[in-house]
């Protein structure tokens, strides 16, 4: 599942069907698959938007035990 996030992310246009396939080998489901490009998706897009704009956490938010 980490490797297929971390490919779609460096290098989306290489996703092939033996991508999916292996996903589904491993127990996974067209639907789980569908959950698995859509989080990787959001958080790169989200990244990227906040990139663009210089946005930073708020310094309450970034001081917060993780």
């Amino acid at each position: 599942m980490l490797e297929f996030a971390v490919k779609l992310t460096e290098e989306p246009a290489k996703i092939v069907e033996a991508d999916r396939a292996a996903l589904r080998k491993a127990g996974f489901s067209d639907r789980d698959i569908w959950d698995i490009a859509s989080t990787a998706a959001f958080f790169n897009m989200s990244n990227r938007v906040a990139a663009a704009v210089d946005m930073r956490p708020n310094d309450e938010y970034h001081a917060m035990a993780r």
